[in-house]
């Protein structure tokens, strides 16, 4: 039985998101019913409308006409879930809006996911994805060799939207099995930009550049090979780079390709030149070196590595043939998950009706996780970004690190991120002392997360089995590079190796080099299909009062974050690809750059064409909706706009019909007002670093708010304070401290006798 078996979700939502969080949730068992209205969803003749809607079944309703409506209503007073992404002001207009159902139907989880944010002026705005990434300063976040924005061709931020949106449903359904009560859940696209690009700034820092196309680190970087093709140097960490240099021939220049960046690009870049990529890749890889081919996202899904991992799917369509799709990205070992076929539509549905639930007793209500403890193992970005989520949902989260700290230690922004809302504890896991401590924690602890290479878990006898033999309620969830099984199980592995043969970098550089994305694509991808496996698995624990393990992947979710896109069957039409510094896919799909500043300009009308070639007096040809993104008329409306003033020309383009923004740079997203008024930024204080903005959270909820609850932790900053909570006694974590079983900071002691005067009065 999977996680969400019997389980009611009407699907209201178009799209990406919606579809792909109703998706994810039918993935694990729950019946979905999508409604659409006549004309069917915006994507249905996308070749990803068969992914994002797969183990449903398509109902038909106009919610204009009162007949239709009511049937959508009974849909939904029979459902656990109804899940809408309707611009703000519509639901209310059709009374399907959260206050109105969850008063009517107290059960009832009303998940809202609209495009952009719930309030303000962009809200309404049609949902393009250019238009989104300009707003949020996304597309300036991409680097680039020129000073301009960069048009994305996955819909990030979209895609983790959908992937929250099914965390967070998942989270209020937890709640619900305590309070009895439903909620109303929103996970806007501006909770998808948050997941995805966990903006900080610490506000005395000064900012970081953009970052270089092809990578910024000498040691972390794109290579062209002797025969045209290019691979990924994925040596992010010092031993692996130290490898590299010596594997091909180098050690005796050891020290300056260590201590002179410009150096080693320059000789590395002759060096790889020097011979065929094939020849390259095989003796890296034989000697344990990460890095990775740059390849397309067709090959790559259509490979054996993807088939052997059990990450493809096939059905019939009855139009379209033989349609493949990707399997469902984790593995619940106790209760998984299934794609059990493409849509289905149907003329009439109807759910039988459930008995009526009597009415909980009134009680405080706490944030979806709480009461939740997890063990925090992760490290950089994929382990690390899932406990912050989890954090943010309200869980109590204790970030456990060895005596060398989490390898992504530091003050930057990508580290205080995604280990921030955590406590921290130091402890050398191959102490027996110290695993006897970790276990006591076990015994009291809901999950137990990690992203150690595989067999590691193991050797530290930290494993699902081990884990399960203390506490059988225990959920293990543990990530790696290429999954458990394969050639590939124990190759070390980073989000950008991925990026390259997954596909991700060929498509974002088009025809030119290759692109590595600035956004870690894989890793973010990773943490959110975590924290959702995670709470997947609490939900089947409800039921059957056990835990289980869960596993994923980096190469599952080189499928996730472009689920649309790797859909394959005869005739598909082909998938946008990108460009050098690429400014968009069409001339009216693409960022112009006016007189005082960038804007995102999208048309998809001959109506919407008029009107720009009208308000810019140019030529409109009769290809206008398909000229490319550099033609004569791309050049026109560019040269139009070049002496313009950015607010100037939006107006007159909105006022006209057509659907724009301005392009904001990284401190204008920071400052925007709608941004702030839509909750996504905040201030929190760090201890060392100072005043930092960063994001909020990842979800909204109405019952009660998660939140982060600390500030990122110190490392070992409260190994104390977390063995006086577990029972023990202030003399045996002396001992603990003394053989550097634990570890903290230098006051650790003088919190020892604190806490234990403490205890000894409760």
């Amino acid at each position: 039985m999977s996680a969400y078996a019997d389980l009611r979700v009407v699907d209201f939502s178009q799209g990406i998101a919606g579809p792909m969080a109703a998706m994810l949730l039918g993935d694990f068992g729950a019946e979905v019913v999508k409604v659409e209205g006549p004309k069917g969803d915006r994507l249905k003749d996308h070749p990803g409308y068969q992914a994002f809607n797969r183990n449903k079944q398509v109902l038909s309703l106009d919610l204009t006409v009162a007949t239709d409506l009511a049937k959508a209503r009974k849909l939904i007073s029979r459902a656990d879930v109804a899940i809408f992404d309707h611009p703000p002001g519509q639901l209310e207009a059709l009374g399907l809006d959260a206050a109105t159902l969850t008063a009517a139907y107290p059960r009832l989880i009303h998940a809202w996911t609209p495009p952009y944010g719930t309030t303000g002026f962009w809200s309404g705005l049609a949902p393009h994805h250019s238009l989104f990434a300009a707003l949020t300063g996304m597309a300036f976040r991409q680097g680039a060799y020129e000073d301009k924005p960069v048009h994305l061709v996955l819909p990030m931020a979209w895609y983790g939207q959908g992937v929250m949106g099914a965390g967070a449903i998942g989270a209020a359904l937890l709640e619900r099995a305590r309070s009895g009560r439903g909620q109303s859940v929103i996970v806007s696209g501006l909770h998808g930009l948050s997941e995805v690009t966990g903006p900080v700034r610490v506000l005395d820092a000064p900012p970081l550049p953009r970052g270089a196309p092809l990578g910024a680190s000498p040691s972390y970087r794109l290579y062209e090979c002797g025969d045209g093709q290019w691979l990924f140097l994925g040596t992010l960490f010092a031993n692996f780079y130290h490898l590299a240099i010596r594997t091909l021939g180098y050690a005796h220049r050891m020290e300056d390709f260590l201590t002179d960046p410009f150096f080693a690009r320059d000789a590395l870049q002759a060096i790889f030149k020097s011979r065929d990529r094939a020849d390259w890749i095989l003796l890296l890889q034989t000697a344990g070196v990460p890095c990775a081919p740059v390849g397309p996202r067709e090959a790559w899904f259509a490979g054996e590595t993807i088939a052997e991992a059990g990450l493809r799917k096939t059905f019939d369509h009855p139009k379209l043939g033989q349609v493949s799709i990707p399997n469902v990205p984790v593995k619940l070992s106790a209760t998984p998950g299934e794609v059990r076929g493409l849509a289905r539509p149907v003329a009439e549905f109807a759910w039988s009706e459930r008995p009526a639930a009597g009415s909980p007793e009134p009680a405080e209500r706490h944030a979806p996780l709480a009461g939740i403890r997890v063990l925090d193992l992760g490290t950089v970005i994929a382990g690390a970004h899932a406990g912050g989520i989890l954090a943010n949902l309200g869980a109590e989260v204790i970030k456990i690190e060895p005596v060398d700290g989490d390898p992504f230690r530091s003050y930057g922004g990508g580290f205080l991120a995604y280990s921030r809302g955590k406590r921290g504890l130091g402890v050398d896991l191959k102490q027996p002392l110290a695993r006897e401590l970790f276990f006591d924690l076990v015994r009291q602890a809901d999950v137990v997360l990690d992203n150690y290479r595989f067999g590691v878990r193991d050797r530290l006898g930290i494993g699902y089995e081990a884990l399960k033999a203390i506490n059988p309620r225990i959920i293990s969830c543990s990530i790696n590079a290429y999954g458990k099984t394969g050639a590939r199980a124990e190759r070390p592995g980073f989000d950008p190796l991925l990026q390259a043969e997954g596909g991700m970098m060929q498509a974002q550089g088009g025809l030119d080099e290759p692109i590595l994305h600035t956004i870690p694509v894989n890793d973010v991808a990773t943490a959110a299909i975590v924290a959702f496996g995670i709470v997947a698995a609490l939900n089947a624990r409800e039921r059957t009062g056990e835990g289980q393990e869960v596993l994923t992947s980096l190469m599952a979710q080189s499928l996730t974050f472009q689920l649309g896109e790797v859909v394959d069957y005869a005739g598909r039409p082909p998938n946008d690809i990108g460009d050098r510094d690429c400014v968009g896919v069409r001339a009216l799909h693409r960022f112009y750059e006016c007189a005082d500043g960038w804007i995102a300009l999208v048309c998809e009308t001959q109506e919407e064409a008029r009107a720009v070639a009208a308000l810019l007096e140019v030529a409109m040809p009769d290809d206008a909706l398909s000229a490319h993104r550099d033609s004569a008329f791309a050049n026109d409306i560019a040269g139009a706009l070049a002496g313009r003033m950015r607010e100037e020309v939006l107006v007159n383009l909105l006022n006209a019909g057509v659907p724009c923004a301005p392009c904001l740079r990284g401190m204008e997203a920071l400052q925007s007002a709608w941004l702030w008024e839509n909750g996504v930024f905040e201030f929190w204080d760090h201890p060392l670093v100072g005043r930092i903005v960063g994001v909020r959270g990842f979800a909204d909820f109405s019952a009660a708010p998660g939140g982060f609850t600390y500030p990122t932790p110190e490392l070992g900053e409260h190994s104390v304070e977390i063995a006086l909570e577990a029972g023990w006694s202030p003399e045996r974590i002396e001992a603990l401290l003394a053989s550097g079983a634990i570890f903290g900071p230098a006051d650790s002691r003088a919190h020892l006798r604190d806490g234990g005067t403490a205890l000894a009065t409760q």
